[in-house]
């Protein structure tokens, strides 16, 4: 319009508003640099934080950790059933009867184990007096005949040696039903808090209350034990399992202290193979 100065190109303006000052375009301008970079560095540090969850701890520089422990032990798979047998836990299943070859349902040993000389290398049959040894000799006198009372029918178990020198002891006991494994269980080894007959080497037993409820499976019940005090001879750790018509005993024992990480895990595989 006549009398009026243009306006500037590239400069969109309110009518009724003036236009910003120099000065301020250049603080407006700058302000925008800085948006812009923040905008941008926020998108990298969100890609780079994608990226991180995509690989695995140990890919990342400085972030790799230790084991916690936890021992190796080859997949696992539970052993086919005969033809028209039911699983251990279901209705049409009254006696809780394990169908399957007891031997398969034996824990294997894990990577870098050793035979336990006075143990099968892989689960195998044992006579009853292979069992009875591991226990104290002042019990294995009622242990025998407790074991004859209520029919114990066989008798399968396995051990190792870990290069740490904690030796690992499984046997696995099967009877008529679950009834004779519950009485022969309540009769000669459950005392409450502390086991009815003592372990060679462990004359003293408490139940352990650090054992997490949930762990193993829900048919499974599951009874560990500890030695109370530090002891100048092995430590021992034990763990007995109520599987139906099958009774589950794990032993480990190290001079010194047995680790719980892997009795834990040894303990909680075997029971989910009886599971």
């Amino acid at each position: 319009m006549p009398g009026q100065a243009p306006a500037q190109w590239g400069t969109q303006q309110v009518l009724g508003t003036p236009g910003p000052a120099p000065r301020d375009r250049r603080r407006l301008r700058a302000a925008g640099v800085w948006a812009l970079a923040v905008l941008v560095l926020a998108v990298t540090a969100a890609g780079t934080g994608y990226g991180l969850t995509r690989l695995d701890r140990t890919d990342l520089p400085g972030l790799a950790t230790e084991s916690d422990g936890r021992w190796d032990y080859p997949a696992l798979e539970l052993p086919a059933l005969p033809s028209g047998s039911p699983p251990p836990f279901v209705a049409g299943n009254s006696a809780e009867e394990h169908h399957a070859d007891l031997r398969d349902l034996v824990l294997p040993p894990p990577a870098d184990a050793e035979p336990d000389k006075k143990l099968p290398a892989e689960a195998e049959w044992v006579p009853t007096g292979t069992y009875l040894d591991a226990y104290d000799a002042r019990d294995r006198g009622e242990l025998r005949r407790a074991l004859r009372h209520n029919a114990v029918r066989h008798i399968a178990a396995t051990g190792w040696l870990m290069p740490d020198g904690t030796r690992t002891r499984i046997y696995l006991l099967r009877f008529n039903s679950g009834a004779f494994a519950t009485a022969w269980f309540d009769e000669v080894i459950s005392r409450g808090d502390s086991t009815g007959s003592d372990l060679a080497g462990a004359p003293e037993a408490v139940l352990d209350e650090s054992w997490p409820v949930e762990a193993g499976p829900g048919a499974i019940e599951t009874h560990v034990f500890d030695e109370p005090e530090p002891r100048e001879e092995d430590h021992v750790r034990q763990a007995y399992l109520r599987a139906g018509d099958v009774i589950g005993l794990v032993v480990q024992s190290r001079a010194g202290e047995v680790a719980p990480t892997p009795f834990r895990q040894t303990v909680v595989l075997q029971s989910q193979l009886l599971g």
